[in-house]
């Protein structure tokens, strides 16, 4: 595969080499307020490297999307530690917040495309949040993204001309296409069948790996476990051994 495109400059502090992608330290989150307030996640300890790729298994309603979303920060830290790219993310600014998401790419169950632009204008919409580049560069970007994930002859389509499996991959791509930092994947493969999401993870996983990011991918999906360097559990909001180890 020919693609190993320029990656955007980050303008956060530089990590030292031992300094995790996201360390979390007694992380707890509560949803409301008053007699409605309820604890969602307890005394989370994560630390997530660089480079490796990490599932996320759980039932339903045990906190894995709202531990995903904080990390991501989609959503403010409210009590213990979460740094991410070393910026602590708890007590952080909405500037900050903005430009931890500006280094991490997200894949959604959903998609997420919008069926009025191309594949290709999909995916570039990503690269220009990133002013170094030019309409010319981002396009250029985008299509060769889309290249890599087996996608070079259906740049020009819409989402509704696209498979599932085929719309996963320009979610993808868009992910990936402005080389970030850590990749967060929220049930890829849950609208696919079996061989199709073992295929888009596998090869988020190998482009991922080129780039160097870190993968976390929550999942139900016991059929793409074979893909992680490490696989955590969590349940009723804390974090325990997988009982598959």
């Amino acid at each position: 595969m020919a693609m190993l495109l320029s990656s955007p400059s980050s303008d956060l502090v530089t990590m030292t080499p031992a300094e995790p992608v996201v360390a979390m330290e007694n992380l707890s989150h509560f949803y409301g307020t008053g007699n409605l307030r309820k604890q969602i996640l307890f005394d989370i300890n994560l630390r997530l490297d660089e480079g490796e790729v990490v599932i996320l298994k759980g039932p339903s309603g045990s906190g894995k999307t709202t531990l995903l979303t904080l990390m991501g920060g989609l959503r403010s830290a409210q009590s213990g530690s979460l740094r991410v790219f070393g910026q602590e993310l708890n007590g952080a600014k909405k500037q900050d917040l903005v430009q931890v998401r500006r280094h991490i790419g997200y894949i959604f169950q959903a998609h997420n495309l919008l069926e009025s632009l191309t594949a290709r204008q999909n995916v570039q919409m990503a690269i220009e949040l990133h002013p170094q580049y030019n309409a010319q560069q981002a396009k250029e970007l985008s299509i060769a993204m889309l290249e890599a994930v087996g996608l070079g002859a259906h740049i020009n389509y819409n989402p509704h001309n696209l498979s599932g499996g085929q719309k996963q991959r320009v979610a993808i791509a868009r992910a990936l296409v402005s080389h970030p930092k850590m990749i967060l994947a929220d049930e890829p493969t849950a609208a696919l069948d079996s061989k199709s999401g073992h295929d888009v993870v596998e090869l988020m996983r190998k482009l991922a790996r080129e780039q160097g990011s870190t993968i976390l991918i929550v999942t139900h999906d016991n059929r793409i476990l074979d893909v992680a360097d490490r696989i955590i559990q969590l349940e009723d909001g804390q974090l325990c051994a997988d009982p598959g180890e």
